[in-house]
């Protein structure tokens, strides 16, 4: 039986795109404040999301959060030091954390570490720091290939269902990444994809044509317990049918 469609966010543009998805945080993240203490956040890497952390530290919305009650978390990370140009906590520090006016607790991957290391010390921190529950919010792009976080199609990490982070060799990339599995993004509360460009049209089409595949693409494989919401710019959604 055909799952239910996620509800489409369709934005005319990156900027709108970026200032509904910092909306949606805010809310997000006030709530769980408010009814839990903090707020847990994974963030996505990539050139997409840098834009979004860019709006929420600007001077209009940074201060509609209490970020010292924010934990900050990464969905993956590549095998590079916090100071390399490749580097996902770099980008977040430079978009992020150096403008906020408070800063939150962060937890970030080690990726200077040897990586079966580094997915070894993640998951002991999030044994300790993350909620029973999981994640409040976990925010994820789309590659034109189908992956998110750093699960690629045809990876052994895809099937993994006992470890929360584990390192994998990319070969098309010729890298090693440190990710989440499935069934850590599956558990948390509310998942927004982000997904902006014409060169993601095509597999935003075929995802969404919520047909059945042999060999489902990465993001097809999410079964969250909680929340699914895609956002979405208008070139990306050039294929599809405007819901909203």
């Amino acid at each position: 039986m055909p799952r239910k469609p996620p509800p489409l966010h369709i934005l005319p543009d990156q900027a709108a795109l970026f200032q509904a998805v910092a909306e949606r945080v805010l809310e997000l993240g006030t709530q769980a404040i408010t009814e839990r203490g903090a707020f847990h956040l994974a963030l996505a890497g990539g050139a997409t999301p840098q834009g979004l952390y860019a709006r929420l530290s600007s001077p209009a919305l940074a201060d509609r959060l209490d970020w010292s009650r924010v934990h900050l978390y990464f969905g993956d990370e590549r095998s590079v030091p916090p100071d390399h140009r490749d580097s996902n906590y770099r980008m977040v520090r430079e978009s992020l954390l150096d403008p906020l006016p408070s800063p939150p607790q962060v937890h970030r991957i080690a990726g200077e570490q040897a990586p079966e290391q580094a997915a070894a010390e993640y998951a002991a921190l999030l044994r300790r720091q993350l909620p029973a529950e999981g994640f409040d919010l976990v925010l994820l792009g789309l590659g034109p290939d189908g992956h998110i976080a750093s699960l690629f199609p045809g990876s052994d990490a895809l099937h993994q269902q006992r470890q929360a982070v584990v390192a994998d060799y990319v070969p098309k990339l010729d890298s090693w990444r440190i990710t989440l599995t499935l069934p850590v993004l599956n558990r948390a509360r509310h998942l927004l994809l982000l997904v902006s460009g014409a060169h993601k049209a095509d597999v935003l089409r075929h995802v969404l044509r919520n047909i059945s595949h042999a060999n489902p693409l990465p993001v097809e494989m999410l079964r969250p317990r909680g929340s699914l919401e895609w956002f979405i710019d208008a070139p990306a959604a050039r294929h599809i049918e405007r819901q909203d």
